[in-house]
């Protein structure tokens, strides 16, 4: 079943890129009857309400599929917000990251995140899981970073490991996340970010978009 309907209706309504994966290897089993995940994705940089836009999005998915008949189980954006649904009990048995992997979105890079060949790591995440037998996107199974190691020499706790992510090798630990926390904790001026941010920033695929847009504005003249 092509997908490609559903891709663009969701950009039409918002939606930065969008992909389907087949996760059925990566679901617990009394979900697995749900193997396909629709990953949704939102620059960061075009909005500041990104969870509530890709709530947005996932309601409209759910939508969709309802009229044609299929199930579907929307993933939130952010578990932590909503701790007493039923959903956050599900959270992590369903990784945003392997769903956009799968859906051939990006991999995971240095940094500990989903890496977009166009837009970086500044994109918010959420996944819908169906029923509906769509074709699946082609996956990521390694990383593309390459022997960049900017995110490693500048991460201000020594988190970032510098390790290259596959999917061979998923429980290698890319990141130390309790070294991030710990500077949170030093640092007040993280109070309202769950890190520093330093190594998406740094990031040239991050990087990409701001510079091809310098160049236009060269060229145009603006």
């Amino acid at each position: 079943m092509d997908s490609e309907q559903l891709k663009a209706y969701l950009k039409t309504e918002g939606a930065t890129i969008v992909g389907v994966g087949d996760l059925t290897r990566f679901l617990a089993k009394e979900i697995t009857h749900l193997g396909r995940g629709i990953s949704l994705a939102i620059n960061k940089g075009l909005t500041q309400d990104a969870i509530e836009r890709l709530l947005k999005l996932q309601r409209l998915t759910e939508a969709w599929l309802k009229d044609r008949g299929f199930r579907s189980l929307s993933v939130p954006p952010d578990s932590d917000r909503i701790k007493g649904k039923y959903i956050a009990r599900l959270y992590h048995l369903v990784s945003h990251k392997t769903a956009a992997t799968c859906a051939g979105l990006g991999w995971i890079g240095k940094n500990g995140l989903v890496i977009n060949s166009d837009y970086g790591s500044k994109l918010s995440w959420a996944t819908v899981l169906t029923d509906a037998p769509f074709w699946p996107d082609s996956p990521y199974m390694e990383s593309k970073c390459g022997d960049c190691d900017l995110c490693v020499k500048y991460c201000p706790s020594g988190a970032v490991q510098g390790l290259l992510w596959s999917r061979q090798a998923p429980e290698a630990e890319i990141v130390v996340y309790k070294r991030c926390l710990s500077l949170k904790k030093k640092r007040h001026v993280f109070e309202e970010k769950p890190n520093c941010g330093l190594c998406v920033t740094i990031c040239p695929y991050s990087r990409k978009k701001q510079v091809k847009a310098k160049v236009r504005g060269v060229k145009t003249g603006s």
